[in-house]
């Protein structure tokens, strides 16, 4: 155990999750909320999960359930749960010292004017700030502005200020207040003494007073917690202990989009990838256990998790790898388990009607060791369902000519025949079927499996003729052959 962990296991540890509903939980948040949910329960804490809601206008209820069952679907039980649009009374309370204690203000700019001085500060190449003229206003003009004019409340942040703090994966991170941007927003004003907190401020107080020991969150908020920090101290209250992860980067190394990968979870689960292997996966991109070990269960990585071994650089999304862990897990999966995971992707494609379980399982358990997303079976499997559709050229092998091809087939027919519905399994069909293949000419077996092959699946990529015959069944393995046969007929 690093010294790091030892020292962590000391304290109450508390950590949070804190999304905004206003979009699909993506990678990205779904990683931050595993390393917060492995630093909790590694360390013995507490796992918080809190909806930052205060922006009613872009948070939307059907967002917030996305989150809910996305994190539910991973396995990564939140202990406490909160919602922000709940707490707006708390918030207020807090608003108003800052006011009184003269580190707030109100600001009655309106938004042209902003957007105005913004583009005159690009224009003139400088570092967009608005260092604003009403943190002088007398608090008589004040009142008298608020009961006609809408405006926001700002922070009055201090010229030439050093904020430091120690991240826990960067070390030393220090900022001079000039480059915060200038008196930066804290609340909305709905009326002289009604107001909705914005991300900054509310994010402090919630922190606070949940006792939040550590916030874990990706590096983009590097840049707000200078400004979180200012709050803090003119609020008197203690700072927690901050570490930033790093970016998720596409395989160029540029930032991760649609296209390499940045769906939501839940789109995830619906191509067929297992929540183990996303647990397995996120934990990889940025964390590094010290050795070549790749399989983790979510419980051996509550047992191995330090958050001293994550990497300041950005972690390559690899979906190859992605691909590779899924294709083990599926391999790993109890057949029963993993037929009735299937199924409803079986459902949806249209292809259970009539059968049972048992035949079902038999099916998955020949794709079983090809699969890597459960979406895939499908389009893999469908043969074993309804009659495949395929052009008649596809039972030509090699220099075969269709009443070549017929005579094989006929071969076939008459062969499977006579086959008893009790010795009707792989091996019997294949010491049989190898015996009419060996009298084929030139002895190549091709001339008889090939064409039968395609004839069962309608596919050039299939598992072996006597495997899926044996599935089939008699009735039905005969069916496919004469339907290849009116096939040839017909051209």
């Amino acid at each position: 155990m690093s010294i790091l962990k030892s020292l962590f296991k000391r304290k109450d540890i508390r950590v949070r999750f804190a999304p905004s509903p206003t979009g699909l939980f993506h990678i990205g948040s779904a990683r931050s909320t595993l390393f917060n949910f492995l630093f909790a329960k590694t360390n013995g804490g507490k796992f918080i999960l809190r909806i930052e809601d205060t922006d009613q206008e872009r948070s939307k209820p059907e967002y917030e359930k996305d989150i809910l069952e996305s994190i539910k679907w991973l396995g990564l039980n939140w202990d406490e749960f909160y919602r922000q649009s709940e707490r707006l009374k708390l918030y207020a309370g807090y608003i108003k010292k800052l006011l009184l204690n003269g580190s707030a203000f109100y600001c009655f700019h309106s938004k042209e004017f902003l957007e105005n001085e913004y583009e005159e500060q690009i224009k003139t190449k400088k570092n967009p700030a608005h260092h604003c003229e009403f943190r002088k206003l007398p608090i008589k003009d004040v009142v008298y502005r608020l009961n006609k004019e809408s405006g926001i409340i700002r922070f009055k942040t201090p010229l030439d200020f050093e904020i430091s703090f120690t991240d826990l994966i960067r070390g030393k991170i220090s900022f001079n207040s000039d480059t915060l941007g200038g008196d930066f927003s804290l609340a909305k004003v709905e009326s002289p003494l009604k107001f909705t907190p914005l991300y900054n401020l509310a994010v402090v107080i919630d922190d606070y007073e949940m006792k939040i020991s550590h916030v874990i969150r990706g590096e983009e908020h590097i840049s707000n917690t200078p400004k979180q920090i200012l709050i803090q101290r003119e609020l008197n209250l203690t700072t927690p202990e901050y570490a930033h992860l790093p970016l998720i980067l596409a395989p160029d190394r540029s930032k991760l989009s649609k296209r390499h990968g940045a769906a939501s979870v839940m789109e995830y689960r619906e191509m067929g990838y297992l929540p183990e292997t996303l647990v397995n996966f996120l934990a990889l991109l940025g964390w590094n256990p010290g050795s070549e070990k790749e399989i983790f269960t979510l419980a051996e990585l509550i047992k191995k998790f330090d958050l001293g071994k994550v990497q300041k650089g950005g972690a390559i999304f690899n979906t190859e790898k992605l691909d590779w862990l899924n294709g083990h897990y599926i391999r790993s999966m109890p057949i029963d388990e993993l037929t009735k995971k299937i199924i409803p992707f079986l459902e949806k494609d249209g292809l259970l009607a009539g059968n049972n379980f048992e035949y079902i399982k038999k099916v998955v358990a020949l794709e079983k060791l090809r699969l890597k997303k459960l979406s895939e079976i499908g389009e893999r499997v469908a043969y074993f369902f309804k009659i495949p559709e395929y052009r008649p050229e596809l039972l030509v092998w090699r220099d075969m000519l269709f009443k070549d091809i017929a005579t094989s087939l006929k071969v076939s027919l008459e062969t499977i025949s006579y086959i008893n519905e009790t010795d009707f399994n792989c091996d019997n069909l294949e010491k049989i079927l190898l015996k009419e293949a060996e009298r084929a000419k030139n002895k190549d077996r091709g001339r008889l499996l090939w064409p039968l092959r395609m004839a069962l699946t309608g596919l050039e990529k299939s598992p072996g003729p006597f495997e899926i015959m044996e599935i089939l069944g008699k009735k039905r393995t005969l069916e496919r052959i004469e339907t290849a046969l009116k096939k040839l007929n017909a051209v």
